[in-house]
């Protein structure tokens, strides 16, 4: 019997994706629940052709809307309570939500036993003291969805050998659309230059942390959350062609790599079908094209917010919630004109500056974080003057 999915955040781009990877080999997962925050038109017609048993929508006025489109037999739902009931009926919770807004799929799934296949990068690295205790649940998996924490999956598993072996994660970053520029030539950038990623087809506001490498930040603090591995110990490089995708570096020098062309459904049907691999290829490499693979130092002089995220990741308790709080006020004001591109990273580390220590010990004290860390970032982003 196929096993039941939930793909929550079904109309964003890794949503879109995993129906796509579904679509490929229709016999081998059953999609019993979508959800969408907006763009209800397309959840309606996704719900439509998958005949899903629940539809969860983002606020209780578009309930009836979308009932009134869909067969009686399929359920609507709204907001976090219904995203909690589909996690903790799907065997796999595809977690594609953006922002702190997918932490309620993160904890249902894994505290009913689930496997969550994470693209929600947020609610981990907000809330990690907090998933890792329901990562312990008996039944319950995590297999990341990011192509880099997919790829440094792939690499570990079935390594033989103790933790002590493992020297450094490499993750690899294509540079983002900014690459090779400098912070003057920054200075007046636009949001479509920002939005113009060199690889990948993403959402906005992943695009734009793309451009600041915040996006990668995130991902340092992830894969220690992930892997329980010491930040010291955790690398970035620039690799411009998005070929491999990470790599493992072992205490005997051997380093073992993922690689295939940037394709977003590999690590969606890998994470689907794990541990087993889809009959299907997407991102399949031809090797005897000639290829050059390169790698760079990140500019963390020009892209600060890397830097951030590894000092937000060190002081550990809730300062990674209030970094990616604060990032995702930032960028929305970014997104909104309020704001120009350099001062993304201005509004971070302004924000982080008002942090006091927290040990981040219940969801209650996470959503206080949360809370007081965009309170503080929009008193930053008020006071800023676009230049």
């Amino acid at each position: 019997m196929a096993p039941s999915v939930a793909i929550l955040g079904s109309t964003g781009s890794i949503g879109e994706q995993t129906l796509q990877v579904i679509s490929e080999a229709p016999e081998q997962f059953d999609v019993v629940a979508l959800s969408a925050a907006r763009s209800l038109d397309r959840l309606i017609e996704q719900a439509r052709k998958y005949r899903p048993r629940l539809v969860i929508v983002d606020q209780p006025s578009d309930v009836a809307i979308v009932a009134s489109a869909l067969p009686a037999m399929t359920e609507v739902a709204c907001g976090a309570e219904g995203l909690t009931a589909a996690a903790e009926m799907a065997e796999i919770s595809v977690n594609a939500i953006v922002g702190f807004a997918g932490l309620p799929v993160t904890m249902a799934s894994l505290a009913a036993g689930r496997r969550l296949a994470l693209a929600n990068k947020e609610s981990l690295i907000t809330a990690a003291p907090l998933v890792e205790q329901v990562r312990s649940t008996k039944g319950a998996s995590l297999v990341p969805v990011d192509s880099e924490h997919c790829a440094i999956f792939q690499c570990l598993n079935g390594v033989s050998g103790n933790d002590r072996s493992v020297r450094r994660l490499v993750l690899t970053a294509s540079g983002g659309p900014f690459r090779g520029r400098s912070a003057q030539s920054l200075s007046s950038v636009t949001l479509t230059e920002a939005l113009a990623h060199p690889t990948w087809s993403m959402g906005p506001k992943i695009t734009v942390d793309s451009s600041t490498l915040m996006n990668k930040g995130l991902e340092v603090i992830e894969a220690h959350a992930l892997f329980h591995t010491p930040f010291d110990q955790i690398d970035v490089v620039v690799h411009p062609q998005s070929i491999v995708h990470s790599m493992v570096e072992f205490s005997d020098g051997s380093t073992i790599a993922q690689l295939s062309n940037p394709d977003m459904r590999l690590p969606i049907g890998y994470a689907l079908s794990y541990p087993d691999r889809l009959d299907v290829a997407f991102g399949s490499l031809d090797l005897l094209t000639a290829t050059t693979l390169t790698f760079e130092p990140p500019d963390r002089a020009t892209f600060r917010c890397l830097d951030l995220a590894y000092e937000a990741g060190r002081v550990g308790g809730a300062a990674p919630a209030w970094l990616s709080a604060a990032n995702e006020i930032a960028v929305e004001a970014f997104l909104e004109g309020r704001l120009s591109w350099g001062q993304i990273a201005e509004v971070v580390e302004a924000t982080l500056q008002s942090y006091v220590a927290d040990p981040l010990r219940s969801l209650e004290a996470l959503i206080a974080a949360d809370a007081k860390s965009r309170e503080v970032a929009r008193t930053v982003v008020a006071q800023c003057t676009i230049n």
